[in-house]
């Protein structure tokens, strides 16, 4: 993954793509910061929880610029939301998403709320960026209600 973003900035310099290459250097750049504070390899998993955090920064911005009516940013948050999207993986439908909590709640023997905690951990990197993770809290909570 972090090859298809270095070979993507070479090619929108060459395009002279301001916007896309702003987008994947800022990207790169994170991604080098993660490795050097954390003092690890750069892995897919690392890309994407950069990619992740970086995708729902500017969701919030979003909201934000909405509520300040100040289209013309909300118009320049959709470009960088849209480039970051095509670097996360596919994301899971409302279908996928319940079939997997169900299925990790059943290996769990989960029954109460008070088993949340176990089933989130166990859910977490199987759909760590490909779906909303405040939206498979709220799923989790309602079935263990």
């Amino acid at each position: 993954m972090f090859d298809r973003i270095k070979n993507d900035m070479v090619k929108s310099m060459k395009e002279k793509d301001k916007v896309r290459l702003s987008v994947i250097r800022m990207v790169k750049s994170a991604i080098d910061k993660e490795r050097i504070d954390k003092k690890i390899e750069i892995t897919d998993e690392v890309v994407i929880d950069v990619l992740s955090k970086e995708l729902k920064s500017r969701e919030e911005s979003k909201v934000e610029f909405l509520k300040a009516k100040r289209n013309d940013l909300v118009e320049e948050i959709d470009q960088e939301i849209k480039i970051l999207k095509e670097y996360l993986p596919e994301p899971l439908t409302n279908e996928e998403i319940n079939s997997i909590i169900d299925e990790v709640i059943k290996n769990n023997n989960a029954t109460t709320i008070k088993d949340m905690g176990k089933v989130m951990k166990d859910i977490t990197p199987i759909v760590k960026g490909r779906c909303d993770m405040r939206d498979v809290s709220n799923k989790i909570k309602v079935k263990l209600s």
